[in-house]
């Protein structure tokens, strides 16, 4: 016997069918025999006598389907969940998560309105109140916001407004190393084996020291000694010879930036170059970091160097290259958390 799917039916021939199957069992025909005769499955003939004897033939009539139309979750709790995913962490709510998954939202929806709802319902709320997955941000717990803010109404405001009273150019550095074993990227393969890349088994580095402004300008020195003071000066005063203006440079809080040494050169240098300090801890405020990550993405991790002056030197040309494309390194501003510093 073929056993039909009665789900596909109309509301309407469905109740219809159970009215009958149950009116056939009530004949006199056995249970098995209804089912064979309407073509449905026992086990639903079973269901449907049941709800009969329950709640009389009322019990049998078609019933709304699909998803409630009303929401478990009025509209007040909705807003103190949303907000709660905006500005806090689940582990800042003591959640026993560190992301913001369908999981977390759900505990926390079960504890703060005592309702009970499916990871699938959850995804839906989500989905409706705008949230999409996204990878996150990685920010330090030493961070001051307060400090943040400050360096973005205040502080930098008035640099710039020092840079253009004394018609110096605006340069934002960092540093970043470059390693043999840099993962990068994806590669297709069949679905369950992974693609194995070739590479080499020795370990060996470079470092980049580089500054870039808002006109698209890029400087930069590639280099294989540690990072030390001097290292620093040498990059500065090859920076200082190849700008017109003075230079007001932006740079995180590296000890080396601080550096006695550093300090006492930049003294006899003030009318050429003044160093100014983001706020600890605040990467995402530097849009020198858009170039490393660009660096690390397209000049390592699309090709695997051999050695070590095989890595420098795939570096030097990949920097060359950004040096004759002014308007992608003006693109590095446009990312969200340093668009402050386009102007």
């Amino acid at each position: 016997m073929k056993v039909k799917d009665a789900r596909s039916l109309p509301s309407v021939a469905q109740e219809d069918l159970r009215r009958k199957a149950v009116k056939a069992v009530e004949s006199g025909l056995t249970h098995v025999a209804v089912a064979r005769l309407f073509g449905v499955t026992r086990h639903s003939v079973d269901a449907w006598v049941a709800r009969r004897r329950r709640g009389g033939m009322r019990a049998l009539q078609a019933r709304r389907r699909g998803r409630p139309k009303k929401k478990r979750l009025p509209e007040r709790q909705s807003a103190q969940i949303r907000e709660a995913i905006k500005s806090r962490c689940p582990e800042q709510l003591k959640l026993p998560f560190s992301l913001w998954t369908r999981a977390a939202v759900a505990d926390l929806i079960r504890r703060r309105c005592q309702v009970k709802l499916s990871v699938w319902t959850v995804g839906r709320y989500l989905a409706d109140w705008g949230f999409t997955p996204q990878k996150p941000l990685r920010r330090a717990y030493e961070q001051n916001p307060a400090a943040v803010r400050r360096w973005q109404a205040e502080a930098y405001p008035a640099i710039r407004a020092a840079a253009r009273l004394a018609g110096a150019e605006m340069h934002w550095g960092d540093e970043m190393g470059l390693r043999s074993d840099h993962q990068v990227g994806r590669s297709y393969g069949l679905k369950g084996q992974t693609p194995v890349i070739a590479g080499t088994g020795q370990r060996f580095s470079c470092h980049v020291i580089s500054t870039i402004t808002n006109r698209g300008s890029l400087r930069f020195m590639v280099h294989r000694k540690r990072f030390t003071a001097a290292v620093f000066i040498s990059f500065l005063r090859r920076l200082i010879r190849s700008a017109a203006r003075p230079i007001y440079l932006i740079v995180d809080r590296h000890p080396v930036h601080r550096a006695k040494p550093v300090k006492a050169w930049l003294r006899l240098r003030t009318t050429r170059m003044r160093l100014f300090y983001l706020p600890a801890y605040s990467p995402e405020l530097n849009p020198d970091e858009e170039l490393n990550n660009d660096v690390k993405s397209n000049a390592l991790g699309r090709r695997r160097p051999h050695n070590c002056g095989e890595m420098t030197s795939d570096a030097r040309r990949y920097l060359w290259s950004r040096q004759r494309q002014p308007e992608i390194v003006r693109r590095y501003f446009h990312e969200e958390h340093v668009r402050y510093a386009a102007l």
